[in-house]
């Protein structure tokens, strides 16, 4: 089916929907670290990441856990090498991954409860599917178990290969088993001095379960993975952010149009000097317009104490929000008006004023519609500056969920809290509306353009 796209609506629909499949499924629903797949073939990994099955085999895998790093520190005073904790239960599986090398344990009353074979390449190669799929799961941004390196499978308490011993459910602790990574004299395996050095990865472990009775839990679908994470994401920042740049554009536009105005009527001195002032907060830091925004509005300041005297605290209130935003998109919106209106020819304006048109009428019904393609862009360009503020919002209205978090600082503190998941969901929201912004400049504009001709053509 071929779908014709004739309107420019639809177009921009079309654009923003192909932009949203593109950015926002893969960054806000990627899989997370911990998460499992539907294996390819016979292979089963549950939702979880912490289970899995290879059809045919004798055994499930389940409760798996990953350990990223391990230690040299002796054990009640004395050193066994480099070992990891593997828990109170010594019937686990074990592997050790370094590099080059993957020693995996079958403990012996495990191997004959679940008929695993480790001399069986059968059994073996559905061990191998299924802790390498478990682990890459679980890897949380750690090593990975290389695609060539060398695996070995053994029932035995201790393995040894090129001078290293790996040494599986010793009791060091009382009721606790560690296993362990040393030199066959006992010396420290992880020294690069040490001719039998081994860089040693991390470990793993697993519990053998009955195929029959192993809940294998099937990844959900990629709606229900959306409804579930959009179920998780407080959208309150969404709403903080439309309402505060919806308000802030309403009185820039306003406070734009009439320094715009206004400056053009001044002495050329006293212009230049308002024109710097007026546009300052464009060159000036985000941060150091909020810093200075606190120092003029704060607790402590006259204005800022007024304010709280009569019940109405501007500083860390949803207001805040707004006077930040107002503030650094005040100059996109107070530039474009003026160089619209200086683009407008003298003659024209000083010809009503001889018809006895007042400078009222003159401004708006001359300057404004003539100057409103420029307005217009001016406006949108200065809501997407108070969409995407950050600095000065932070520094005068701070962090509070529902009240003053806008996206930019949900993304700032959910990725600092290690919600990357959530920090990609509101960067695509932005980029969606940043997208928009830019799509409907250009289009404006060319209409605008196409107007221009078709007159001039006349």
């Amino acid at each position: 089916m071929v779908l014709a796209i004739k309107r420019p609506a639809a177009a921009v629909l079309a654009a923003l929907l192909w932009l949203l499949a593109l950015v926002l499924l893969p960054a806000a629903y990627a899989q997370e670290p911990g998460s499992g797949t539907q294996g390819e073939g016979e292979l089963m990994v549950s939702a979880e990441g912490d289970a899995a099955y290879e059809q045919g085999a004798s055994f499930a895998l389940e409760g798996f856990s990953r350990a990223q790093v391990g230690s040299s520190a002796p054990v009640d005073g004395r050193s066994y090498g480099y070992h990891f904790l593997a828990g109170a239960d010594p019937s686990r599986i074990s592997l050790i991954a370094t590099e080059g090398l993957v020693v995996v344990h079958v403990p012996e009353d495990t191997a004959a409860g679940f008929g695993i074979d480790v001399e069986d390449p059968c059994d073996t190669a559905a061990l191998r599917a299924c802790l390498d799929a478990l682990d890459q799961a679980n890897a949380n941004g750690g090593a990975l178990i290389g695609p060539d390196d060398a695996w070995e499978f053994t029932s035995e308490d201790s393995f040894e290969r090129d001078g290293a011993v790996f040494s599986f459910g010793r009791e060091l602790k009382e009721g606790f088993f560690y296993d362990t990574v040393e030199g066959a004299d006992g010396s420290d395996i992880t020294d690069p001095a040490n001719p039998a050095y081994v860089d040693i990865s991390h470990a793993c472990f697993a519990s053998a379960a009955d195929p029959a009775q192993a809940t294998i839990a099937e990844e959900p679908s990629l709606l229900e993975k959306c409804l579930s994470f959009l179920g998780t994401v407080n959208l309150s920042p969404l709403w903080v952010t439309l309402k505060t740049s919806l308000a802030a554009i309403v009185i820039v536009f306003v406070l734009g149009l009439l320094a715009a105005w206004w400056s053009l009527r001044c002495p050329p001195r006293v212009r230049d000097v308002a024109d710097a002032i007026f546009t300052i907060p464009m060159v000036l830091p985000p941060t150091v317009c909020g810093f200075l925004l606190l120092l003029l509005l704060g607790k402590n300041t006259p204005v800022g104490s007024w304010f709280i005297e009569v019940g109405f605290p501007l500083v860390f209130s949803w207001v805040s929000t707004v006077i930040a935003a107002v503030v650094v998109s005040f100059p996109l919106m107070y530039r474009s008006a003026r160089g619209a209106f200086e683009s407008l020819d003298p003659n024209m304006l000083d010809a009503a004023r001889t018809l006895g048109w007042s400078d009222a009428r003159i401004f708006f019904r001359l300057m404004l519609p003539l100057s409103w393609s420029s307005i217009a862009a001016g406006t949108v360009l200065a809501f997407a500056r108070a969409l995407g503020e950050f600095g000065a919002t932070l520094f005068l209205a701070g962090n509070y969920l529902g009240i003053t978090r806008t996206i930019p600082i949900a993304i700032y503190f959910e990725w600092m809290n290690g919600n990357t998941g959530v920090a990609l969901f509101w960067t695509a929201v932005i980029l969606v509306f940043s997208f928009a912004v830019i799509l409907f400049i250009n289009l404006w504009g060319r209409r605008a353009t196409g107007y221009r001709k078709g007159a001039s053509g006349r």
